[in-house]
């Protein structure tokens, strides 16, 4: 049996006949552009390939398919927020530096101390050896060692082992290195990264390798007034005290040319990017203001090998061109509050005065005496007050 493809108009007109009537009593579809396709009955039911079935008139079910939706449509995004500090970090990510993958730090291969003294005595008593094999030990040390075995001095065997036993010298006793707890040594040779040294006690490096020595304890240093803003753009400057401390040796000696300079200008531009408490503002408005800049720092400054663990600031101030300024505008908000106080001290004090004369019936005003009274106690309370200068 086929396969067909109708479509079901909305109004099925009036017909005769049984198949009218079921034609008819189908309901109406609900989405106009649908469409249906007709599947025989028996191919619903059917879970293996069998025979072909008998020539049996059904009635073909309908199955609807309804279109594919159209894609919804994208949610608004949501509006800029004017908050500063939000979202630093994620800003800060995105414009972090790139260094060279392969510069990362990796333990270098060392030896115990004990390995280049043994080899270095080794060396030692080996040149000695062949001095008195050749003959050409001093007296003293001839008398102590006995005769020699031979007096016909220095010849290629005396001169190659001569060059053997002071090279295993040098290379023993030159490898010694002693490491130190809070420093570490970055290896090069030929130019090429080897690796990091970070022991401590006595330690045999291979002597051909270049040492770089860089400090891994954390340290911090407190930097000049820097150029700065608060939230409403007013000229501040600031000292912050930074503390940090080298995390991957590799990077912050190999992948850039000056560590600390460059961790002093992140320092500075993350000044330049985040708005500063102004003098005087409360301790949440510091502490958000010290982690932003920490933050922000800390993201310039970790793919260089640097960990900054905090920038707080220590001394902040308005620059020279606006602290006047602002210095006037701060009295004035100060005189402004305590001139409110005052007034409302002054309030506090008539209103008591009236209710207390009123409750205990020593007057008995209607309302425009009462104002009157209220004014004249206002009068003698502000004056009273400026005399006594409260």
């Amino acid at each position: 049996m086929t396969t067909t493809t109708s479509h079901i108009p909305e109004h099925v007109p009036e017909s005769e006949g049984p198949d009218a009537a079921v034609a008819a009593a189908r309901p109406a579809r609900l989405i106009h552009t649908e469409s249906t396709t007709e599947i025989p009955v028996h191919l619903l039911f059917r879970e293996e390939p069998s025979a072909p079935p008998a020539e049996v008139k059904l009635r073909p079910a309908v199955v609807a398919h309804r279109p594919t939706p159209e894609k919804a449509e994208k949610p608004e995004k949501p509006e800029k927020d004017d908050r500063d500090t939000q979202d630093i970090g994620v800003r800060a990510r995105a414009s972090a530096p790139r260094v060279d993958p392969d510069v990362e730090e990796r333990p270098a291969r060392v030896l115990p101390g004990i390995a280049g003294v043994l080899a270095g005595l080794c060396g030692a008593a080996g040149c000695a050896v062949t001095a008195w094999w050749a003959g050409v030990l001093p007296p003293f040390a001839a008398q102590a060692f006995g005769p020699s075995a031979g007096a016909g001095g220095l010849g290629p065997a005396q001169w190659a082992a001569f060059a053997g036993a002071g090279a295993l010298g040098l290379f023993g006793f030159g490898g010694l290195a002693r490491g130190r707890t809070g420093r570490a040594w970055v290896l090069e040779l030929f130019g090429r990264y080897r690796g990091t040294v970070r022991g401590t006690g006595l330690l045999w490096v291979n002597p051909l390798l270049l040492r770089r020595r860089v400090d891994v304890r954390l340290r911090h240093w407190r930097g000049e007034p820097l150029p700065a803003a608060d939230r409403g753009g007013v000229a501040l400057r600031v000292s912050v005290l930074v503390v940090w401390r080298v995390r991957d040796t590799a990077r912050a000696t190999l992948g850039i040319e000056d560590h600390e300079g460059y961790l002093r200008a992140c320092v500075e531009a993350a000044l330049l990017r985040v708005p500063v408490a102004a003098p005087g503002a409360g301790r949440g408005a510091v502490q958000a203001t010290q982690d932003a800049l920490t933050r922000l720092a800390a993201a310039d400054v970790g793919p260089v090998g640097l960990e900054v663990c905090a920038v707080r600031p220590l001394r902040v101030e308005y620059a020279p061109e606006v602290a006047a300024a602002m210095h006037r505008r701060r009295l004035a908000a100060l005189d402004a509050r305590h001139r409110a106080s005052a007034i409302g001290a002054v309030v506090d004090s008539v209103e008591d005065t009236v209710t207390r004369l009123t409750m205990r019936g020593l007057l008995d005003l209607d309302d425009d005496e009462r104002q009157v009274l209220v004014k004249d106690l206002t009068v003698a309370f502000c004056a009273g007050r400026g005399e006594t200068g409260a």
